[in-house]
């Protein structure tokens, strides 16, 4: 998997299917494109800092919203487009799009949406100042 140059506002990466993301019908199962957004988001967070692990909050997917436009095949690579949608007080609207790598073919597309929510206690808390930052570019 590979990070590819995108403009400021939104975020790509390239992932490669796997065999084992088929199911019976020989293409990719609709939970999958849920584990590429999940993969696509972690790795655009991890761009933004690299000490989430060491945070006292953390994002919680509160909301989804996918619809499917075609399906996805194996062998190949698609590509995961993110971009910020909505910025909220302690919520993050991420709208997504899972296309073929030489993005013909739009797979999916929708949003989700993140709330930080606090380790210790459970409940809401503001967004980090780098995504407030992120939501303005």
């Amino acid at each position: 998997m590979s990070h590819t140059t995108s403009p400021p506002s939104a975020f790509q990466y390239r992932i490669p299917v796997r065999w084992g993301d088929l199911d019976a019908f020989n293409h990719v199962n609709n939970a999958n494109y849920l584990r590429y957004l999940e993969e696509a988001r972690v790795q655009w967070l991890h761009t933004l800092a690299d000490d989430w692990g060491e945070v006292t909050a953390a994002p919680v997917m509160a909301a989804v919203q996918l619809n499917y436009r075609m399906p996805i095949s194996w062998p190949g690579d698609v590509i995961v487009t993110q971009s910020i949608a909505r910025v909220g007080s302690t919520s993050l609207t991420i709208a997504n799009r899972i296309e073929s790598a030489d993005g013909s073919v739009l797979h999916a597309d929708g949003e989700v949406v993140l709330v930080w929510i606090d380790r210790a206690s459970g409940q809401p808390v503001p967004l980090p100042d780098v995504l407030r930052a992120a939501g303005k570019q």
